[in-house]
């Protein structure tokens, strides 16, 4: 406000000032005039008295002088108008530089309005001020000014969005291992570097292939073999000096009865002190025989005895605690203990039943040969399911150790040497609300244990049939997170489950109800029994041919297209032009939940099956298919 009161005294200023300007030319103007016309009455005097007899030059010649002195009258009057005209428009140009001053420091007040308003994030304020400048700016005609104003607004809002989306959209890893001191400081230093696009989170997030991180000394970093070498030292010295011993003497306990036994008896003959020592030696000895012989996941644990395997073991609980020796070392016998006491190398051999089979599953390996175990938390919205699982305390308990024993079937299949790790696929369709509180609480505690007990064991986590809630969900999750985990999570709405599964899987590895050509107990293809891929352009048609040049042949094929929504038909078209081509599948529109097709014919002439793909969207399709075909005599 006070600036532009400074400049509205400033232009009263200028006016005087203009005002007085214009007065003194005038004035030199008229002053100039008399002097002129003295000049001339002079120079008509003189002509006077030069003139003829007549009296007729003088005449002549006072015409002239006056027609001069009336031209340079009126040249003079355009000189001063002139002036004049320069004057008030020099007067108003500094006028428009005091008004676009004026819109300046406007802008600049309103400006300031609306950073004010930002920081206080109170959106109708800032709407207010928005809808303030630009009537202003458009009331001034002042186009530039409104899209600046606008570029203001729309940045401001850019950077809020941005750091929304900048928030990973991630769940958490049931194997991560990580603690949340690791976390917090893992989440610091991320901050700093979120200048790329989160989906990658979101996501979305996926490369098309992937590798496991390689375990081979020769290529870690300096700092990550300087630790490798100090945790095996340290996990050598605790083997040898028995620390990581808990319950690992029962299955010598009839031993060590028989030998307190005898101790009794030497008591008697040689005292109390011969049996104390005779104890103390066998223990150690029993504890020694014990110790050197321990395992983990079937991976001889001392660093001495084992070879690759036992580093890729070790690099797990050093990645899961940032290459933190000390802390390694706890996650490592804190983990030996709760295997001790639940018993863990035996869980393969316990039968916990079936009936929670349909929870979850190991099913095929991916493309990189992980095996891959899929989950299926929709079952557990049917209430008879629910029931039958989750009812009771027993019943979770159960449940608990059945999908420990499930986890521990797929590190089974692991070899520590290439593979070393699960691929894990999450399916959230149907997945029970939060009313179900049973089902939030089993699952949270089945998490914490793969957490703190079984750590990168999860290559890649894919989350599909994603739900709209989930990401809000996951967001809550996310600062829990380190950025190692978030890098595992994939995300995929329900349209795009297919096409996501099929970056890592093969299709005839990924089950029919996700899209694939697997099938439970089938007769017809294995998984060695690959498909060929086509591409259906948007608005054409593609066929597939599957010839048979002998009469009697059993054709069985399978084909999916992804994300379907075409029309789609099979028939058979007999090599004999006078035969009559037979519909096999009359032509039908396949919505985007279908599944495969397996279909099969058998020829009574020699001709070729066609599959007929009609993709009339403006979107091109990817199909997928494979065939067999048997002889009469051979079935």
């Amino acid at each position: 406000m006070e600036s532009k009161l400074e400049n509205s005294s400033e232009d009263s200023q200028f006016d005087k000032q203009v005002q007085t300007d214009t007065a003194a030319a005038a004035h030199d103007q008229k002053e100039e005039l008399p002097k002129a016309d003295e000049e001339k009455v002079i120079e008509a005097e003189k002509v006077k008295s030069t003139g003829g007899e007549n009296g007729e030059g003088k005449i002549e010649g006072l015409s002239k002088i006056d027609m001069e002195m009336k031209v340079n009258d009126e040249a003079k009057e355009g000189d001063l108008k002139e002036t004049r005209n320069e004057v008030n428009a020099s007067d108003q140009e500094r006028k428009e530089d005091v008004k676009k001053i004026d819109e300046v420091d406007v802008c600049e007040v309103k400006k300031e309005l609306h950073e004010e308003v930002i920081k206080d994030d109170d959106q109708s304020k800032e709407n207010e001020v928005k809808k303030e400048m630009h009537e202003e700016v458009i009331k001034d005609g002042d186009q530039g000014k409104e899209n600046e104003a606008k570029a203001v607004l729309e940045e401001e809002k850019k950077e809020r969005v941005v750091k929304i989306d900048q928030t990973p959209t991630i769940v958490e890893d049931q194997n991560n291992g990580e603690s949340n001191k690791n976390d917090d400081d893992e989440k610091k230093k991320n901050d700093v570097d979120q200048g790329e696009d989160a989906s990658s989170c979101n996501v979305n997030v996926s490369s098309l292939s992937f590798k496991e991180e390689s375990n081979l000394f020769s290529d870690l970093k300096e700092t990550e073999k300087k630790a490798l070498i100090e945790f095996r030292s340290k996990v050598e010295e605790a083997i040898n000096e028995s620390q990581f011993i808990i319950k690992a003497t029962k299955p010598k306990e009839n031993e060590a009865n028989s030998a307190m036994e005898g101790a009794e008896k030497h008591k008697e003959e040689n005292g109390q002190e011969d049996q104390k020592s005779e104890q103390k030696e066998m223990k150690e000895e029993n504890v020694g025989s014990i110790n050197n012989d321990i395992k983990l996941w079937g991976v001889p644990l001392l660093p001495s005895k084992g070879g690759n395997a036992t580093d890729v073991v070790l690099l797990k609980f050093l990645r899961a605690r940032e290459f933190k020796v000390f802390e390694a070392f706890d996650m490592l016998r804190n983990t030996l203990k709760w295997r001790s006491e639940n018993n863990m190398d035996s869980i393969l051999d316990e039968d916990l039943g079936k009936d929670f089979d349909p929870t979850a599953f190991m099913n095929g390996t991916d493309r990189q040969g992980h095996p891959v175990c899929y989950n299926v938390f929709g079952v557990l919205a049917d209430d008879t399911m629910y029931t039958k699982t989750l009812a009771t305390e027993e019943n979770r308990d159960k449940f608990v150790r059945w999908r420990l024993q499930l986890i521990e079937k797929g590190i089974d299949k692991l070899d520590f040497i290439g593979v070393s790790s699960i691929l894990q696929i999450t399916d959230l369709k149907n997945t029970p609300g939060p009313s179900k509180k049973e089902v939030r609480l089993v699952m949270k505690q089945v998490i914490s244990l793969l957490q703190d007990n079984y750590p990168e064991f999860v290559a890649k986590h894919i989350f599909i049939n994603v739900p709209f809630w989930y990401y809000a969900f996951a967001a809550l999750l996310s600062p829990f997170l380190t950025q190692r985990t978030k890098s595992k999570f994939v995300y995929a709405r329900p349209a795009k489950v297919s096409e996501t599964l099929l970056k890592y899987i093969d299709a005839e590895e990924i089950p029919i109800s996700y899209g694939g050509l697997l099938r439970d107990n089938d007769s017809d293809f294995s998984v060695e029994d690959h498909a060929e891929e086509i591409v259906v352009k948007a608005s054409s048609t593609e066929t597939i041919e599957i010839p048979t040049p002998e009469a009697g042949n059993v054709i069985t094929w399978d084909l999916v297209v992804l994300g379907w929504e075409v029309n789609y038909k099979e028939e058979f078209v007999p090599s004999n032009v006078k035969s009559y081509t037979i519909l096999v599948q009359k032509e039908r529109k396949m919505g985007i939940q279908e599944g495969s097709v397996r279909n099969s014919f058998k020829n009574n002439e020699p001709g070729k099956i066609v599959l007929i793909i009609d993709n009339a969207s403006k979107t091109k399709k990817r199909a997928l298919y494979r065939f067999k075909i048997k002889s009469s005599s051979s079935s």
